[in-house]
């Protein structure tokens, strides 16, 4: 995926007869996705502009409903569908915030300057957001400020933390 883009969620299933989908929202919160618009949907490959007309929390995730996508047929062809947005589309994050794509891809080396391979993704758990570092094997580590992630320096592509490389 380009750097241009920054996936918000995807359809996870269908929701009622008259067009509404289910979505997996990696938004906090989690019905912030409703706000966005317009966004592109991965259809077979190929990015798509749409508009949601309707949104709401539902539960514990997020029901949506697509213009042109009138009913359960129509928006069948959604499932799995990636729902994303341009950068440009998103707010600035706070000081010593990042959003997630920010930290994919980024050098994770240990206070000591051992490599221990780069983000590959980042996941959200009840207690912290857990980065997948990939190097010689696969590590999760938490994302948890001053404990382990110690400094983050974009400009540079370097995530340190204070992780014993052998675990």
């Amino acid at each position: 995926m380009s750097d241009n883009w920054v996936v918000l969620g995807r359809v996870s299933g269908l929701f009622g007869v008259q067009g509404w989908v289910r979505v997996f929202s990696h938004t906090e919160p989690r019905h912030g996705i409703v706000s966005y618009n317009p966004v592109f949907l991965n259809r077979q490959g190929k990015w798509q502009s749409s508009t949601i007309e309707d949104g709401r929390a539902h539960g514990a995730g997020v029901v949506l409903k697509f213009a042109g996508y009138d009913d359960r047929d129509q928006a069948a062809t959604l499932i799995q569908s990636a729902i994303a947005v341009r950068r440009k589309q998103l707010p600035p994050p706070a000081p010593g915030e990042y959003y997630w794509t920010d930290l994919e891809g980024l050098c994770v080396v240990t206070l000591e300057g051992a490599k221990l391979g780069t983000v590959s993704r980042v996941f959200a758990t009840g207690a912290n957001d857990v980065l997948v570092v990939t190097g010689e094997r696969e590590r999760l580590l938490p994302f948890v400020k001053d404990q382990v992630v110690v400094e983050v320096d974009l400009g540079q592509g370097l995530l340190r933390v204070d992780w014993d490389p052998d675990f």
